[in-house]
């Protein structure tokens, strides 16, 4: 990568937008030509908005000519996976079946919210087909490709949202959790990603998956980047039925506050099973970095996972269940079977699932009582190879598809905040979550953060481009 632009944070780019030694225009050129040389290679767009991108970088240039304020993200370029609702376009979610939809008459509520801000769409980003994914791998649309190695995966399903701010193609996109799907491509990419609590950010007019797990976050090369964008996107929305009616919680104010009073333990048991040495060196190396001794145990964890998988696979069932029918040729032969499993999964056991989430909950957040933040890896290893099919995990060859979200799905089953954190390890980088209370992203922030300025913790140039 040659441009001068390259390699600038979004609040870089702000400040010099700002004070007009850099245009609205010319950064917006700058990353659509960066996209046209690496993109090739990535394959981490499915659209680029080229010229609303030009069109909003100029209304940009212009409002600063005019002494405005252009506003928090001012010539930020931005992309968002793909089933965000990106007006003009249909809603694909990675797959062949929405394409047949009529385009969207009107963007997400978080793109909304980034262009009041000042930021500039530029596309929309490869990703699983319907977020049932861990891989970045689409066998409509080709996989995604790790901008540290583009013979290995991305992770998913947010797979493009994590190539391209990965590879430097963007300074910030959107992505969804619902398992793992923000968290997995950070790992695997080497970057920072927010899954926030669940609720904390609107879904309004994005494809879901899994409504009672589905969270929307930001990716970003550096932490003031992500809680410069979460603070942004923070709001009520009448739109989304799950959304707070918490107001406003902005995080950037205290990402440099100490964190000496902050209570942080490793998670045992569970997380420390079925991962690679380089999973353990990671966490290792975080707790190192923050002198933290303590260890503490999420009590059945592992049934949590498989809860999680039962009602994941349920309610994405139910969500797809006339697709199936109509046009079952039409998925993804491996998403399509995985639904149709969860199509006849006995009403008990989701019941059974259920039940146990509230009492899981219930546990945890008894666990924050003594804690504020617990560490834990993002996942088992680092990027497999794309096609990759299998692993050996504690000794048992396992499918990759599966199991990569391990260490994450336990979490978002009850809708913790969590922060991923990238550990530039060689050749491969990986990622360790930072995993607070309800409604504390503050505290996993200001985490990361001192992580950041320790050097423990950092996003490192794309090494395969």
């Amino acid at each position: 990568m040659t441009s001068d632009r390259d390699g600038l944070s979004a609040l870089e780019i702000v400040q010099a937008v700002k004070s007009r030694k850099l245009s609205a225009l010319g950064v917006t050129e700058a990353a659509l030509s960066r996209i046209a040389k690496y993109d090739s290679v990535l394959n981490s767009f499915t659209d680029v908005t080229a010229d609303r991108a030009r069109a909003k970088a100029r209304t940009i240039d212009a409002a600063i000519a005019a002494g405005k304020n252009a506003g928090p993200l001012a010539g930020v370029p931005f992309a968002v996976k793909n089933l965000f609702d990106v007006q003009g376009l249909p809603t694909r979610a990675g797959s062949k079946i929405n394409r047949d939809l009529p385009p969207a008459s009107r963007d997400a509520t978080l793109i909304e919210r980034l262009e009041a801000a000042g930021a500039v769409m530029v596309g929309a980003l490869n990703m699983g087909e319907y977020a049932y994914d861990f891989t970045g791998e689409n066998i409509h649309d080709g996989p995604s490709r790790n901008p540290h190695d583009v013979t290995r995966m991305t992770g998913g399903s947010s797979g493009g949202s994590g190539s391209a701010v990965g590879g430097g193609l963007v300074p910030l996109a959107l992505g969804s959790d619902t398992n793992g799907s923000i968290r997995v491509p950070s790992s695997f990419c080497g970057i920072f990603g927010l899954k926030p609590t669940y609720g904390r950010l609107s879904r309004a007019r994005s494809f879901p998956f899994v409504s009672s797990f589905d969270h929307l976050g930001p990716f970003a090369r550096s932490v003031g980047d992500l809680a410069l964008a979460y603070d942004v996107m923070q709001g009520p929305d009448a739109d989304d039925a799950a959304c707070t009616t918490r107001p406003a919680e902005p995080v950037s104010p205290v990402l440099a506050q100490d964190i000496g009073d902050v209570r942080i333990a490793v998670a045992g048991g569970y997380f420390q099973k079925n991962v690679f040495p380089e999973a353990t060196e990671a966490v290792t190396r975080i707790a190192r970095a923050l002198g933290v001794t303590r260890t503490v145990e999420i009590p059945e964890a592992a049934r949590a996972r498989a809860a999680a998988y039962v009602i994941s696979t349920c309610e994405g069932a139910s969500l797809h269940l006339d697709r199936l029918r109509q046009r079952p040729n039409d998925f993804d032969p491996a998403v399509r079977d995985r639904l149709l499993a969860g199509a006849m999964i006995p009403a008990p056991l989701v019941d059974r699932a259920q039940k146990f989430r509230r009492w899981y909950r219930t546990q945890v957040l008894e666990l924050f009582k003594s804690v504020d933040v617990i560490i834990a890896p993002a996942t088992p290893c680092v990027a497999p190879k794309l096609g990759q099919a299998t692993f050996m995990l504690d000794g048992v060859e396992l499918p990759v598809r599966a199991n990569i979200g391990i260490h994450t799905q336990p979490i978002s089953f009850i809708g913790l905040p969590v922060v991923a954190v990238p550990v530039p390890l060689e050749p491969m980088p990986i990622g360790v979550q930072i995993i607070a209370a309800p409604w504390r992203e503050d505290i996993a922030l200001r985490v990361a953060g001192a992580l950041e300025r320790a050097g423990a913790v950092s996003a490192p140039r794309p090494r395969g481009l």
